[in-house]
This record gives C-alpha cells, structure tokens and sequence, in this order.
C-alpha cells in the first residue's frame, strides 16, 4: 500500500522567516510511527537544515506534486497554489483582510481545501496551534530594547541600553538570561530619578500578553492595579530599584460610551456601545505592551487623539514606547501607521506630522510594530508549535478527501478550521463571501 505523502513547503514570505511547521524531531516520529511520506522543500534559510530531515526519514525535494496535504507557517503566495491540494497555515483571512483576499480566491478557483491555524481551538474556544507565545517573548525583548535605545538617545543611561533585539540572540535562553542580568543590574544600580517610577502596563490575557510578562518577570517589578498608577508619582516611599507593572483586564481597557462603566456580556455582544477606558492612564505609562486580541467592532485602545492629546502643549509625557505585538495596523493601537520587520523594528508616532519618523527621537511614542515577531526565535517556536500540530497530521494524511464535507474522518477542531474545501467556502465561513465580493 501507497505510504500516505505529508508536504513541507519552504516559507518565502520574507527573508525573516525561517521558522517550520514540523521539526526534524516531529518528522521522524511520523516516519516511523506512523509510516508517513514526508517531503520537504529545500530551503537554505529554514533554522533546521536539509540533512537533518533527510536523518529524520524525509525526501528533500523540491516537488510537492505528489503530497495531497501541504504544511505551511505563514500565507501561501497565489502563484504557488497548487489545484485541488489542501494547504494548512495561518492565512489570515478570517476577518476578511483585504490582502489576502486574493489568496482566498484562488484557493476556491482552483478547488483547494483551506485549513487555518488561527480557529482551530477546543471546545472552549482556547487556541490548540499557536506562536503567540514566542511573539510575546521576542516583542517583550524588543521592546525593552526600544525603551533603553530610546533613553539612551535622550540622554538617560540606564542598562536596558545593553539589551539587544531578539534576533540578535542566538536562543531564546541566551536572550532570557541576559534579561536577568540586566535586572540584577537594575535592582543593585537603581534607575535614574528622573524616570521614576517606570511603569510597564499589558493589555491581554492570552498567550501573546503571557509570553511578554514571562520575559518581562526577569525584571525587579512591584505590581500595581491599573488604580494605583495615578498615585506612584507620589510615593515618595516607593522603591528606585524596580519596575512597575500594571495588566489591564478588559474591564480596565472599556467603558460604556454613556454612563461609564462595563458589562462583559454586552461588551461581546455590543462593543460599539463602548468606548476606550484607557485614555486616562497613558501619562502615568512609560511603556505600554499591546498583546489584546482586537476585531473592528472593538473600540481602540490608544487613539490618535489621545495621544497627540498627550504629546502636544507640554512638557516629555512619561509615555516613551508602545509595543504592539499582536500589529493590526490602525487597529486596537491606532498610532500603528505601518507594519515593520526585524531589519528595522521601530519607529516613532511624530504628532506633529502625524507620520511615521524612523528612528527613536521624535515628539511622540516608539513603536514597536513587527508583524511576524516569532520569526526572531525560529528554533524555538517552531518545536513548540510542531508540538502542538503533531497529533493532527496523521489524521491529515490519513484523509479522504474525495469524500463530502459532512464524511471527513477529520478530529472536530481541524474540522472546526476548515475554511475552503474543495472550492466552497464551508458554512461556519459563509460570511467570508461579502468580502470576497468587495472590490
């Protein structure tokens, strides 16, 4: 009997990425425990080399033609797509983003099934398949970095401006462990007076905002509630030594647009009637680290009208960076003009002319705003992921795909995800049409 063949396509989005959804490790199992073809497409800035999956049991060949399943990380390029294949990775389309419409046409005109990362959760809507929480870690970093570069330039020294961006590490231990150095410095040298007290405040309570407090953790910090920030300035008791920190629960971040205050209930089924509640602890800030899951109906969290609001008219705000991990552009941070890449991260939110200024000086915040963050730690991220994807490959190959939607011999979460199959949009995605009808 015909080994059921698996595909590992080279990711080609950027030359960032090197992550794999499938390690050699993840490779060898499925070769030799469930007797699967594996073929990865050769690449020569994939984190693990070819050799090592060839060791595993692979084909290394540029040829996919035969893999009826084809693994991916990020969004397959259209000219790529091969008829009536069923491609797994993140495509972004959920939410019927305009860029990736395109894609989402040719899956359909080429009769393709469509399976994405992102929904495949359990029963309780939790996410199975994820890197968010190798962002959380490689943005953590980077916006420490940016804080201590952007110190530096203004003339304040302290040790963050030691740290480096994520990618410049050559693991996520050697990154954290310097982390932690830079802590013991921060507690035995104290901070700046004219800084003090340092405030860091999270948003998000998901993997993204988790993988950030880990890094940040390493660090001397007191937390606070988001009610106390007013009052840190004050204190005159407060410690020089440590960090604050803050996370902002939903019910810190929203407030009735009439009347104040917040129902979860109606917030999930009618967040228009809600307005940003986080306007007023922004001078209190000296680094907000975004890591909220946001959809347009969502109000934003940082408008531009409070920041230039801040920025304008008076003295330095406290507020130095935002670090938007989750980057929807415009979106809960609406200050994010443009997505960036590990090359150059950051850059600043001028007020003045409402643009984006390269580098750290400038009168408005840094943000940091890298859209494929966990490209920065690629061996990491993707054992991790690969540990979480491996149990729903067998069934993946093990498929009938010739069957109808309703006979797939498929577990209900990758069911769940299933987007396109066989050229239709699957009735959980119906809506997607109006945006695929949207010039």
């Amino acid at each position: 009997m015909k080994r059921a063949a698996i595909g590992i396509r080279r990711e080609d989005k950027n030359h960032w990425e090197r992550r794999s959804p499938l390690t050699p490790d993840h490779v060898a199992e499925l070769v030799a425990d469930h007797a699967l073809d594996v073929r990865v497409q050769p690449s020569v800035r994939r984190v693990f080399p070819e050799r090592d999956y060839t060791s595993a049991g692979a084909t290394v060949t540029e040829e996919l033609g035969e893999c009826r399943v084809i693994l991916g990380v990020k969004e397959i390029p259209i000219d790529t797509i091969m008829p009536g294949k069923t491609y797994a990775c993140f495509a972004h389309v959920i939410k019927g983003q305009p860029a990736n419409m395109p894609a989402l046409r040719r899956f359909i005109e080429l009769g393709c099934t469509l399976i994405d990362y992102e929904p495949i959760v359990d029963r309780r809507g939790r996410r199975l398949i994820f890197f968010g929480r190798h962002a959380g870690y490689a943005g953590m970093i980077d916006t420490l970095w940016a804080l201590g570069q952007r110190l530096e330039a203004e003339g304040i020294y302290t040790p963050l401006s030691d740290l480096r961006l994520a990618h410049q590490y050559a693991s996520l231990d050697e990154a954290t462990d310097h982390v932690s150095r830079i802590g013991a410095r921060i507690r035995h040298e104290g901070l700046p007076e004219s800084l003090r007290p340092v405030a860091f405040a999270f948003t998000g309570s998901g993997n993204v905002s988790q993988g950030a407090q880990e890094v940040f953790d390493r660090l001397p910090f007191q937390e606070v509630d988001p009610e106390e920030l007013p009052g840190l300035a004050g204190d005159a008791d407060r410690p020089r030594n440590v960090l604050f920190k803050t996370v902002f629960q939903r019910r810190h971040r929203a407030e009735r647009t009439i009347g104040g205050g917040y129902d979860d209930d109606e917030f999930r089924e009618h967040p228009d009637h809600y307005q940003t509640a986080l306007t007023r602890h922004l001078p209190h800030l000296t680094v907000l680290v975004n890591g909220v899951y946001w959809e347009p109906s969502m109000p934003k969290l940082v408008t531009t009208a409070a920041i230039e609001a801040l920025f304008r008219g008076g003295p330095q705000p406290k507020l130095r960076v935002i670090g938007d991990i989750t980057c929807d552009v415009g979106g809960s941070i609406e200050v994010n003009l443009h997505a960036t890449d590990s090359s150059d991260p950051i850059y600043v939110y001028d007020v003045d002319t409402r643009a984006a200024k390269s580098g750290v000086m400038g009168n408005g915040p840094v943000i940091l705003a890298v859209d494929n963050l966990p490209c920065e730690l690629p061996r990491e991220a993707s054992e991790h992921f690969g540990d979480s994807l491996l149990r729903f490959v067998p069934p993946l190959a093990r498929c009938d795909w010739d069957v109808s939607y309703g006979d797939l011999d498929l577990p209900e979460e990758i069911l769940r995800a299933t987007i396109v199959f066989r050229g239709e949009l699957t009735p959980h995605f119906s809506y997607l049409k109006r945006f695929l009808e949207t010039p």
